[in-house]
């Protein structure tokens, strides 16, 4: 992941509704391992956050003016020092109306990774942690606490330039700490939320349920492209790239690599070709199955409650729409007798 360019400021802000104190660097972070380790660090710990929002830049206005800031230094007309400093002290401007708000440092950091560009702002805390000096006595150290992120947002700067119709080149971290410290991070970065990453994923599980069961697959063959599916999504969520239908339509069947993706066209299912994956929502999609007697029952987990019912006091299973081929099975069978 190669680093374009790369600087940190630092707002002191209290919760106790003292002003806050803009520390800015004078110029950018030299070419380092450091960095390095510090970029790679961030992208793991943003990657792995779940309930992350997606969207797009608002229209630029006095309410949202990063859009207009960035622009110029794409267009070379700013150095990123210059956006970047232009930027913090609106961030500032932001936390010293928000009494939620607590200062930190504020990273700013141009990449590549592959073919695409991205832009990173996070607000970082500092912690403290016990080290061993050079003369092995353990001493305190301040350090950038990572594992803690809250407040951070990535925009996908290629997809932005070179995507109009786009409406999911930017994601933010909604974070634990309430609605209005969320918000205002938001209204910061100038995104309105545009994709609904949990919504989006759920569809996608009940597109693959109903291909699962038109297909009439074998159990041990629904299991596993199950697990290929859930597989794909999960590396995809760690590199904080979205489902690629197209793609996960060729790991599902590799014999047929398109029979997925136009199970999802034709039956117009809503999805966009690419979609971010909700990790949460992945993390509850399983497979229940179980064999007695001869009965063997499986069935996607999410399908609990609204296709599938239990009811424990009688210890039975209620299925609301029965495939159509087991249905003219039961018919046949009943006239039979």
């Amino acid at each position: 992941m190669p680093i374009r360019k790369i600087i940190m400021h630092m707002i002191d802000k209290k919760p106790d509704g003292a002003p806050a104190v803009l520390h800015a660097a004078s110029e950018l972070l030299l070419e380092s391992q450091s960095n390095e380790d510090l970029l790679w660090r961030l992208n793991e710990s943003y990657n792995a956050k779940q309930g992350k929002a997606w969207g797009l830049f608002h229209a630029e206005s006095g309410a949202h003016p990063l859009r207009g800031w960035l622009s110029k230094y794409i267009a070379d007309e700013i150095s990123f020092q210059e956006f970047s400093l232009v930027a913090v002290e609106h961030l500032q401007h932001l936390m010293e109306e928000s009494n939620l708000a607590i200062g930190g440092h504020v990273l700013f950091v141009h990449y590549q990774q592959g073919m695409t560009e991205y832009l990173s702002i996070a607000v970082i805390q500092q912690s403290e942690g016990i080290a061993v000096g050079e003369d092995l006595r353990t001493i305190t150290a301040k350090y950038l606490d990572l594992d803690h992120l809250h407040l951070a947002g990535r925009i996908n700067l290629s997809e932005w330039q070179n995507n109009p119709a786009s409406r999911q080149y930017i994601s933010f971290i909604k974070g634990k700490n309430g609605r209005k410290a969320t918000e205002y991070f938001r209204d910061f970065i100038g995104c309105q939320e545009a994709i609904d990453a949990p919504g989006e994923t759920r569809t996608l599980l009940r597109a693959f349920s109903d291909f699962v069961e038109n297909e009439d697959l074998p159990e041990e063959a629904a299991r596993e492209k199950t697990r290929t599916l859930v597989d794909y999504a999960m590396s995809q969520t760690k590199l904080g790239e979205p489902i690629i239908l197209e793609e996960l339509s060729g790991l599902v069947d590799e014999d047929k690599p398109r029979s997925f993706y136009d199970h999802i066209r034709n039956k117009d299912y809503g999805l966009s070709p690419a979609i971010p994956a909700d990790k949460r929502t992945l993390n509850r999609f399983q497979r229940f199955t179980g064999r007695v007697e001869g009965l063997s029952i499986s069935f996607e987990a999410h399908l609990l409650g609204t296709k599938v019912k239990y009811d424990k006091n009688d210890d039975t299973l209620v299925i609301n729409g029965v495939p159509t081929l087991l249905t003219d099975q039961i018919k046949r069978a009943s006239l039979e007798r």
